[in-house]
């Protein structure tokens, strides 16, 4: 007598028997995807069903019912797959995911901003195995096939209107959907998508309420009884097209992080603030590929903690570069600036990138009372070959420059000269330093390159 399964069952051990039709291997057990019949033949397990299997395949062109969203990422339950018999789909194939950026091409800041829960969709496959991955953007044929109104369950009309391409004709209600060409049986509907346009005044200002917020309506809006729409408000959420807004801090108790290298480690730098107080809030700004930005903010519970960090962390060094800490709050002309060391300023080049801070000031720790390095890095913190030393007593700084430049430093001979003061300019052409006539270095270097090509012998043309 054939015993009948059902999906779930475990049916074998990989061990002792091979795979066939309508199983799989989990954690070294067979288990059964199908309902039907066991069968087992020379050790290879397999179900046989009166259905014909069905699998999905890349490019395949699947409807689905859009039934979870979340804010990056949405799922559907696959229905049939077109231009394949009407049967049911495998389990393990059963729902297919979705990222926000495969919806249709003009940015969404969620899923939700698109597609709803109970639309029904059309998509294609272009990744099949763990996970059924779609793509609706890249086809006109594949989006929004029907949807209906969160307000009241009325079937949306695709209709342009500004931000909007759907209006119900029952609650009056406007919305996106990222639409399928033959959206309600009809054509043409995709090019109501505005493929490829930024959004207008009227949809950042709805984007803005939250993602949560723009979902859910007090009651008595949804009466439609001519007042004004009222969004719920929730922590942490509006502002910046729906992107999370922080809560306001107590002034004094936020401070700005500036002058961080691309690849510092946030787990570091927390756990360096983390030292001086209670920190409530700590953001490190990134740009779209996730890479940081050079800043941040770290916010305290009391002011005091603040003081005390910005106080002892100002000026440290994370990744050879140094870091500036100041009250986020503070008016600009209250901002504390760096201060620079009391000295003789000497300008250090053609060093070895091997060399250390410490290597630097011990080669100059001879010739004077004290010594301060300052070494030039890039904006990912690499030092470059060259830095400033400051050295005391202040006037002993061209005698310094004297016995140094040209000494060797790690094998390089290094150049040792007076720093020139900020706000200095090269002297141009006509002599004249700084002022309002003295030319940029992008001028000198044209009239040069101009006084190069008229020294050039000029070709005669050639004879046909």
């Amino acid at each position: 007598m054939s015993t009948i399964v059902t999906p779930g069952t475990v049916v074998g051990n990989i061990e002792t028997n091979t795979m066939g039709a309508g199983v799989e291997e989990k954690d070294g057990d067979i288990i059964a995807l199908l309902t039907g019949n066991l069968v087992e033949s020379d050790g290879m397990i397999s179900i046989e069903t009166h259905n014909a299997l069905l699998r999905v395949e890349v490019d395949d062109l699947v409807i689905g019912e859009v039934v979870k969203l979340n804010e990056k990422s949405g799922e559907i339950k696959i229905l049939s797959v077109e231009g394949k018999s009407n049967r049911s789909i495998m389990a393990d194939q059963e729902y297919a995911q979705f990222h926000v950026t495969k919806i249709c091409d003009r940015f969404l800041h969620n899923t939700a901003d698109g597609l709803r829960r109970r639309d029904i969709v059309r998509a294609k496959v272009i990744e099949v195995g763990n996970v059924v991955r779609i793509d609706m953007r890249e086809d006109d044929s594949c989006g929004v096939l029907h949807a209906i109104c969160p307000s009241c369950g009325a079937t949306f009309d695709a209709q342009s209107n500004g931000d909007w391409n759907v209006l119900c004709p029952v609650c009056g209600d406007k919305a996106f959907r990222a639409l399928a060409d033959d959206y309600g049986g009809k054509t043409g509907m995709a090019s109501l998508n505005g493929s490829g346009k930024r959004w207008g005044s009227e949809a950042e200002a709805r984007f803005a309420k939250g993602s949560a917020g723009r979902a859910t309506f007090i009651a008595e809006d949804v009466r439609e009884d001519g007042s004004e729409r009222v969004y719920f408000k929730f922590e942490g959420e509006g502002g910046q097209g729906g992107r999370g807004q922080r809560r306001n801090a107590a002034p004094g108790c936020k401070l700005f992080v500036g002058g961080l290298s691309r690849d510092a480690d946030e787990d570091k730098i927390r756990e360096m603030f983390n030292n001086h107080g209670k920190i409530t809030d700590f953001a490190l700004m990134r740009d779209d590929d996730g890479n940081l930005r050079g800043f941040g903010f770290v916010t305290y519970e009391k002011k005091e903690m603040a003081d005390k960090a910005a106080e002892a962390l100002n000026g440290e060094k994370i990744n050879g570069r140094r870091i500036g800490v100041r009250d986020a709050d503070a008016p600009r002309e209250q901002k504390p600036r760096r201060e620079k060391p009391d000295g003789d300023r000497l300008y250090v080049g053609n060093l070895p990138f091997k060399a250390s801070e410490k290597d630097l000031q011990d080669h100059f720790a001879a010739h004077c009372e004290s010594v301060h390095v300052q070494w030039a890095t890039d904006k990912s913190g690499r030092k470059k070959a060259f830095a400033f030393v400051t050295i005391k007593p202040k006037g002993s700084g061209q005698e310094v420059a004297k016995k140094l430049n040209g000494s060797e430093l790690m094998g390089r001979s290094i150049r040792v000269d007076m720093a020139k003061p900020s706000g200095f300019k090269r002297d141009n052409r006509d002599g004249n330093k700084g002022g309002k006539n003295a030319k940029s270095a992008r001028e000198l270097r044209a009239i040069a390159e101009e006084e190069e090509d008229s020294k050039k012998k000029k070709r005669r043309p050639k004879r046909d």
